[in-house]
């Protein structure tokens, strides 16, 4: 048995209507994240961390963002489809770790149902940490937000 690890990035900017899906999880604020699917940035990164340490291609390879079948589609939903797929090539998350970059909102509020909604999805330990860019760059401008994951998996 060895172990393998995986990052994760993800960013999307503010915009149009809600609501704000983080880690799965509804976080009040006056919009939501623009993408073709709910952009939620959190499961987006942790997706991409688990096929990297699973050792497959990104998570826009699997789930194309022109692609109509993948249009508003959850966060969860894709953890779930990425969870199997990273079985199927014979890895098994051991835990993975997100970092959320913004100025608002505020993770703390909801970091406990995000872990718990996420470890739950990915049937290993999740967790999420927050951080701000002092008021740097489109996140510090309140112009969206990003995160950062990592993913550890052993395999067969």
């Amino acid at each position: 048995m060895s172990v393998r690890v995986g990052l994760g990035v993800d960013a999307h900017r503010f915009g149009g209507e809600g609501p704000l899906m983080l880690g799965t999880v509804p976080v009040d604020h006056p919009q939501g994240l623009i993408g073709h699917s709910d952009g939620d940035v959190v499961a987006h990164a942790i997706c991409d961390a688990l096929l990297s340490a699973a050792g497959l291609a990104d998570i826009g390879a699997h789930f194309p963002p022109g692609d109509p079948e993948w249009a508003g589609v959850s966060g969860a939903r894709l953890l779930e489809l990425t969870t199997v797929e990273v079985g199927r090539a014979g890895a098994s998350p051991v835990n993975v770790h997100a970092v959320v970059v913004c100025e608002a909102p505020r993770i703390g509020p909801h970091r406990d149902d995000m872990q718990r909604a996420m470890s739950r999805i990915v049937t290993a330990p999740v967790t999420v940490a927050a951080t701000t860019t002092e008021r740097m760059g489109f996140p510090g401008r309140g112009e969206g937000i990003a995160c950062q994951a990592v993913a550890l998996v052993e395999t067969a």
